[in-house]
């Protein structure tokens, strides 16, 4: 019976809960190793005295199965503050089914318990301060606008100002510098954020689709039409925004046609004699040289001064140069969200070398980097070497001479053509989708095809 009896300890000894026996008279007979570390209570201060001498009442679940003579199953309980267990308890019976004593299983929580509130608590917060990023972003729409310098500013306060007004406005600029977001941020502060923001890229177009695409027509105008006819871009307008980018691909012909319907805020479908009035505003952009293209008699004297009430230049990255920090943790933390892995951390010598390069694809291109580089990173930070992996044409000069970009830069001609072929290869040889993308017209990406030497 000794054996027996020694073996029994040594089994419950070993357990990692806190088990605890005690009799019919509240005095403990067990206490395991593990009841030591959980409570703190060395085995020769509790052996054979009164329990209720280290807890109270209220707080042992082993008194009450003492008392109740009812077991209890996987129950949360506080034996003190600041500890929390989940507890099996049973009360135990002799031969002749007397009530002898009971004992208590009870495994420590704590640690869990902590890192639930703790969890629950970020949880929180992380709600609020998402509410927070969407409160503010709703409330102002600019904020899509990332970057502090000067330059960008003084954008943002005339876009401020252009929203205000139902003024047709203009927006001028390189390729990739952002001009659609600053559309969308100047429709989305104006009286107009409720109605829809109809975007057109003019240069997509193929110019036999131009009129339908932007007037719509009428059921049976021509072969091929819907039954039922269909609405154009600036009907679907109607309410709220137009934004027309790459307005200098527009054909001549469609030009006087939307020069119509700026004046007398009225459009006729294919097939339509009478018309109907619309409540449109609208938004152009180009990054070309409007005032050149009416020298050439390519672009409407007329429609550029209905166009360009307001006038505003998205400036290029190069001469924002100080906000590429902000935008490159913008784009990163992005990305690493969609992709689901670590925020890379670039480092100061990389960045120096992003603040040399010119960023011929201005912030396209930044973006583009920054998810290549979420994708393709096999470790947390990245540093100048790093960079030469992800962005072959990075300048390497510490003190790079200041070179004015111009269609005949290496550079630019380097990025240009690559970009190209990455958009054919991404589009299976489809010319119209790969102008698409690189939002170009098609007789640009042809002409830009010809000078590489690129077959399609």
């Amino acid at each position: 019976m000794s054996n027996e009896r020694n073996i029994l300890e040594t089994l419950l000894s070993t357990e990692e809960d806190a088990i605890t026996i005690i009799n019919k008279d509240k005095k403990v007979i067990f206490w395991n190793e593990s009841a030591v570390h959980t409570y703190n209570i060395e085995k020769d201060q509790i052996l054979n005295k009164d329990i209720t001498n280290f807890f109270h009442d209220e707080d042992l679940m082993v008194l009450k199965v003492l008392i109740t003579k009812k077991p209890v199953r996987n129950t949360y309980h506080r034996p003190r503050k600041g500890k929390h267990v989940v507890i099996n308890a049973s009360p135990i019976f002799n031969n002749q089914n007397e009530l002898i004593g009971a004992v208590s299983v009870e495994r420590d929580i704590t640690q869990i318990v902590k890192l639930n509130d703790n969890l629950v608590m970020t949880t929180a917060e992380l709600n609020e301060l998402r509410q927070k990023v969407i409160t503010d972003r709703d409330e102002n729409p600019f904020s899509k606008m990332v970057g502090k310098s000067k330059a960008l500013q003084d954008t943002i306060q005339i876009a401020s100002k252009a929203a205000k007004t139902d003024a047709t406005t203009l927006i001028l600029g390189e390729s990739g510098t952002g001009k659609e977001i600053c559309a969308r941020a100047i429709h989305e502060s104006s009286s107009r954020k409720n109605g829809p923001f109809i975007p057109v890229n003019c240069g997509a177009i193929p110019n036999s689709l131009f009129e339908s695409e932007l007037f719509g027509y009428e059921g049976g105008a021509f072969t091929g039409a819907e039954k039922n006819g269909k609405a154009g871009k600036i009907e679907m307008a109607d309410g709220g925004t137009l934004f027309l980018d790459e307005v200098g691909e527009l054909p001549l012909d469609m030009q006087v046609k939307l020069l119509r319907v700026l004046q007398e805020n009225w459009i006729y479908r294919i097939g339509d004699s009478k018309g109907k009035k619309v409540n449109v505003r609208f938004i152009a952009a180009t990054n070309q040289n409007l005032e050149r293209l009416i020298q050439e008699k390519k672009f409407r004297e007329d429609l550029f001064y209905r166009l360009n009430v307001i006038q505003l230049t998205m400036p290029p990255l190069r001469n924002r140069a100080g906000d590429i920090p902000e935008l490159i943790e913008f784009f990163l933390k992005q990305f690493a969200n969609k992709y689901q892995v670590p925020v890379p951390i670039v480092k100061h010598d990389a960045l120096q070398m992003l603040h040399q390069y010119q960023w011929p694809g201005n912030i396209r291109e930044l973006r583009n980097l920054c998810e290549r580089i979420v994708i393709l990173s096999e470790k947390q930070t990245v540093d100048k070497e790093d960079l030469s992996s992800y962005f072959q044409n990075m300048v390497q000069e510490t003190n790079p001479p200041q070179i004015e970009i111009t269609d005949s830069f290496p550079g630019k001609e380097e990025m240009e053509r690559r970009l190209i072929e990455e958009a054919l290869s991404w589009s299976n040889g489809n010319k119209s989708k790969a102008a698409k993308k690189l939002e170009i017209s098609r007789v640009t990406l042809y002409n830009k095809m010809k000078k590489y030497g690129l077959n399609g």
